[in-house]
């Protein structure tokens, strides 16, 4: 299941994707975006972005400070006015969610 994007501005949110794969769980030696932990990323006419995320399971010990970091790791993208990070576990995530990237990466393929 591909994140959902809803925006017009295929640069900003370019740079977006680019900053969400900088960020990792530390636990798993692949980037939140390959992993598949980014449902959906809105960003609206003034450039307030709303991005929805989950984490690999609800205990996940990382719960805490990933979603913060990444959040200002968003708020710090030129252009952007406003970030906040949503964080589900509708639908929880599963290994099938990952890329082939991050398959291939963690001997899953």
């Amino acid at each position: 299941m591909p994140a959902i994007i809803n925006t017009s501005n295929t640069e900003l949110t370019q740079r977006v994707i680019d900053t969400i794969k900088t960020c990792y769980d530390p636990e798993i030696p692949v980037d939140v975006w390959e992993l598949g932990l980014i449902y959906e990323i809105n960003l609206d006419l003034e450039n307030n972005l709303n991005v929805t995320m989950t984490l690999t399971s609800p205990s996940c010990p990382v719960a805490e400070t990933l979603p913060p970091e990444i959040e200002q790791k968003l708020r710090e993208i030129e252009g952007i006015q406003s970030a906040k990070i949503k964080l589900t576990f509708e639908p929880m995530w599963t290994k099938d969610l990952m890329s082939e990237v991050a398959q291939v990466e963690l001997g899953f393929m």
